[in-house]
């Protein structure tokens, strides 16, 4: 018998809040490993375009609301009923409870769309963070991938890719550009993670 065959899959849990491409990216990346698979995602968001695009792709989607998320652990349970090794925020906007970093020590990661710890912190995302840079005359901007901690943007950093701004960058320009990181990096180092667990 193979080798693989007594290693059971990794299975990881996405958590979004938006349009869903980083999900997307990360589901294709996986979707030709047997050891690997996007087995959940985890919206806040009835009218996220993720919902859509995830079940296009035939992953099941688990809704949640403040309360459930915050006053209960039936997300944990759901969770571990599908055995999830690794929590990954790609745009997910809420704060993660200490419950649920308790029952995933280390095994939850977020990524951000600055170079950490310059311009992130609550409410710090999206099309905010590109402005923020652009009128602080920054050169650089970049990505983090970060483990999850119990404030915003604070855990520690996994990586980090930066590029140069132009000299005539906008934050429509500059967020495309951090896309393409976000779409090339995540998946990889989402690889790692799992590699090094």
């Amino acid at each position: 018998m193979q080798f693989d065959y007594f290693c059971r899959m990794k299975k990881i849990a996405i958590f979004a809040s938006g349009s869903g491409t980083n999900m997307e990216r990360i589901a294709s990346f996986f979707a030709e490993n047997r050891n690997v698979e996007v087995s959940l995602v985890v919206c806040n968001n009835p009218m996220a375009g993720v919902i859509q695009r995830a079940e296009r792709l035939g992953i099941p989607v688990e809704m949640i609301d403040r309360k459930s998320f915050y006053d209960t652990d039936s997300l944990t349970q759901k969770l571990k009923y599908f055995k999830i090794d690794l929590v990954v925020l790609a745009g997910f906007l809420w704060l993660v409870p200490n419950h649920l970093l308790k029952a995933f020590p280390d095994q939850i990661i977020n990524i951000h769309p600055a170079l950490l710890p310059s311009y992130g912190g609550k409410g710090m995302y999206g099309e905010k963070v590109h402005q923020a840079v652009i009128v602080a005359n920054e050169r650089f901007s970049g990505i983090t991938i970060h483990y999850v901690n119990e404030q915003y943007d604070e855990g520690a950093v996994i990586f980090q890719q930066k590029i140069e701004l132009a000299p005539d960058e906008t934050p429509e320009s500059l967020a495309l550009r951090i896309h393409e990181l976000e779409y090339r990096y995540f998946p990889q180092v989402i690889d790692r993670v799992l590699s090094d667990n």
